[in-house]
């Protein structure tokens, strides 16, 4: 495990070397926001990094339903019962299974490790422009139908989910980088992520954030040239 503070912001990563994974413990007041829960073992690190920082977790926001980004919720929900765990409406589809489409959707197969054995289910759901402490959810499908992005007000740190990737260059998800491919074979949508990365663009972020990579600070031009780079390969 490492773990990388920015502001408010703490990155708690995993297998940074070989395929990095990360979640985010959020400052709020006397309390902390998990956003996503990692890997499968990671619920003891991530637990020890909040007892580090020196304050409870007293909410999980998930940014979508992989299995990468729900692989400790089990566990640390066994720890912390009473932890209320937030998703998007439409997410908690895929969080419960349903791999089904809407008809206004791009009906391609959502795509990535949608999760089997979860159990535990998300009791508040959210929209766009609902709040969570500080943060602002922001509505970003692509990589799955109900993929979330978060947005502090106090700072304008975009907690990006895998709406982007910086592992392997700056890249919009499904942006196959054969540095690291991974994101973009679990993206559910191409088509859909570009619109969305647009609409993050429009937010002009100061610090990107995202579930693939390294924190990136003013990254406004690196996000347009990456938009640029998949606008042009989908013609």
């Amino acid at each position: 495990m490492r773990v990388i503070q920015n502001g408010h912001l703490f990155q708690v990563s995993f297998m940074t070397n070989v395929f990095p994974v990360n979640c985010y413990l959020v400052e709020e007041g006397e309390g902390l926001s998990l956003i996503d829960a990692a890997l499968p073992y990671s619920a003891k690190a991530i637990l020890r990094a909040a007892e580090e920082i020196g304050k409870p977790i007293s909410k999980i926001i998930l940014t979508h339903a992989h299995e990468d980004h729900v692989g400790a919720l089990d566990a640390i929900r066994e720890v912390l019962p009473d932890v209320p765990v937030y998703i998007s409406v439409r997410d908690h589809r895929l969080m419960n299974g349903d791999v089904s489409l809407d008809p206004h959707e791009d009906q391609t197969a959502i795509k990535g490790g949608v999760p089997k054995k979860l159990k535990t289910r998300a009791n508040i759901l959210l929209k766009e422009g609902d709040r969570v402490g500080s943060l602002i959810v922001i509505e970003t499908p692509g990589h799955t139908p109900g993929s979330i992005s978060l947005l502090d007000t106090r700072t304008n740190a975009l907690i990006a989910g895998d709406a982007f990737q910086t592992r392997g260059g700056l890249a919009v998800a499904g942006d196959f980088r054969l540095l690291f491919p991974f994101p973009a074979f679990a993206t559910w949508s191409k088509v859909t992520a570009l619109k969305s990365a647009k609409k993050l663009k429009g937010y002009q972020p100061k610090l990107l954030a995202v579930g693939h990579g390294e924190m990136i600070e003013n990254p406004l031009k690196g996000i347009e040239e990456a938009i640029n780079h998949l606008e042009k390969k989908l013609g």
